[in-house]
Formats: C-alpha cells, structure tokens, sequence
C-alpha cells in the first residue's frame, strides 16, 4: 500500500511540475496585467474565474478523450511523446531565449483590449494559448493517456490546482510586480524555461526509445 502511494505522490509530482512549467503562470501575470488594464477588480476577478476555468475545461476534455483520439487517428503514445518532447523543448528553449514573450506582448499592444472584450480575453490568449496551450495539451495527454483512471484523475486534479494558483496570482498580480519587480519575473521565467526543455528532451527520449523499439 505505501509501495502503491509512493508511485501516486511521485507520478503526481513529476506531472506537478512538467504542468507547472509549461503553464507557467507567473510569466502570464503581465499579459493579464495588461488586459484587464481598463477593468475594475470585479471585472478582473471574473475573467481570472472564465479564463481558468476554460483552460480547465480544455484541458479534462483532451485528457478524458485522449486515448479516443489516438484510436480514432490511429495515433501511438510513442510517436506523440517525440512531438510532444520536440515541441515542449521548443517552447522551453524560446523561454530561455525570451523570444516567446517579446512576440506576445507586441501581438497585445498592437490590439489592446478593453473592458467590453473581457470575455473574449478571458478565451483567447489567456485561457488558450497560455493556460491550455498545444505544449499543455500535448503534455496532459502523454501523462495520462496510457495511464489507469487514478493516473487521470491525478493529472486532472493537478492541472485544477495549477489553474487555482494561477488565478491567485492573476488577483494578486499589481502585488506581485511591485515586490518581485520586472527583472526577477524573467529570471523566473527563464528557470522555467529551462525546466521545460529538459522535460521535452526526456518526454522525446522516452518516445524515441518505445518508437524505436530499444
């Protein structure tokens, strides 16, 4: 039974942080910052709620119909942990690099969004791409796709509470930048990124080697 709990907590905790890492919610403090700039705090709080809770929703669906959808396009647990790995390392290495974030906050400013459009925001980039991104869904299919319904429940549960800190986080986001300040937010950002590409490089091992066969 310990044996069996000890797998639970260590699985939980590997997809704690592979989740944590591509979600990164610290890094999507000033993008919420920003477009919620024109709203009140009832405002903000209510698309932090919608924007949450859909990428929640994204995420339990391709977790829940994840092995319906290897079935139906006949795809192999092998071959989307190489993508997988390819594109989580991908988003890790442009984390590291900082480009990833100077090309979203130029796409924001160039459109900036006003309180009338919360709910398009709450959708659209907060919930997707950047809380239920391709990298997060990729990820949360692998860990439970070939997993029994434990394994899923524990990938759903740990995505939940990633999603509740995120929206603590988005709450208390004025906070947070004046006591961490902009450079520590990319320093952080960069670990992250940095964590992110050493899991995309074991998830494309792994796939490798049950593609492969060795």
């Amino acid at each position: 039974m310990r044996e069996l709990f000890d797998n639970y907590f260590a699985f939980a905790t590997t997809v704690f942080m592979g989740l944590l890492a591509i979600v990164n919610p610290i890094s999507a403090i000033p993008v919420f910052l920003e477009l919620t700039s024109n709203m009140d705090k009832p405002s903000r709080r209510n698309i932090a709620t919608k924007s949450v809770l859909i990428a929640f929703f994204i995420i339990a669906v391709f977790s829940v119909a994840g092995k319906l959808i290897f079935h139906v396009f006949g795809i192999t647990l092998a071959a989307l942990r190489v993508t997988g790995g390819i594109l989580v390392f991908v988003i890790g290495y442009e984390m590291v690099r900082g480009k990833a974030e100077e090309k979203q906050h130029s796409k924001l400013g160039d459109q900036p969004v006003k309180a009338d459009q919360g709910i398009s925001a709450a959708i659209t980039p907060l919930a997707m791409p950047l809380l239920a991104g391709p990298g997060t869904i990729t990820t949360s299919m692998s860990y439970s796709a070939a997993k029994d319904v434990y394994h899923l429940l524990i990938v759903m549960a740990v995505y939940a509470l990633i999603c509740y800190i995120t929206y603590l986080l988005f709450i208390a986001g004025d906070k947070i930048v004046k006591v961490i300040g902009s450079n520590v937010m990319m320093v952080i950002t960069k670990m992250m990124g940095l964590i992110l590409a050493v899991i995309g490089v074991q998830m494309l091992a792994l796939g490798a080697m049950e593609l492969f066969k060795l």
